[in-house]
């Protein structure tokens, strides 16, 4: 079993999250919330940071840990078992361009609603929901945007 670690984002701007929408091979692989693995030295905050940034070019401020996903899937010679530590983001626009070299052909900001029912892992929409409401808090309390809360 090969064990790994990976850290993405929930970005929100103007209420709005960024997908990111994979297309393998003219194979649908759906629309997903932005992550990558942990390279070494790093801190799970630069590498949720510079994952969005790298798959959307989206430039965004950590705002929370949100929580960790696990999940398991198959390669042909091995299984493995993936941690994601995922990170409530504040995005500085509504700029994105997704990241060819990685599949992704398409990105873009997405009202909550919408967001939720196009992403398709039941994983992230659990975390896009906990995220959500992380941030609906944080407004309601005039603290989006203020600081970072870690």
């Amino acid at each position: 079993m090969i064990e790994t670690t990976s850290c993405g984002g929930v970005v929100i701007f103007r209420g709005k999250i960024l997908l990111l929408y994979k297309n393998y091979k003219n194979k649908y692989e759906g629309w997903v919330l932005p992550k990558g693995t942990v390279e070494r030295g790093e801190e799970f905050q630069e590498t949720a940071v510079r994952e969005v940034l790298e798959e959307t070019g989206a430039r965004a401020n950590v705002m929370k840990y949100i929580g960790k996903s696990q999940y398991s899937f198959t390669i042909p010679e091995d299984t493995v078992e993936k941690a994601v530590h995922w990170y409530l983001m504040m995005g500085e626009s509504y700029y994105s361009k997704p990241q060819r070299e990685e599949y992704f052909m398409d990105s873009g900001y997405y009202k909550y609603h919408e967001a939720y029912h196009l992403l398709k892992f039941p994983n992230e929409r659990q975390i896009l929901e906990k995220a959500y409401n992380e941030y609906q808090e944080l407004k309601k309390n005039n603290l989006w945007g203020s600081h970072n809360y870690f």
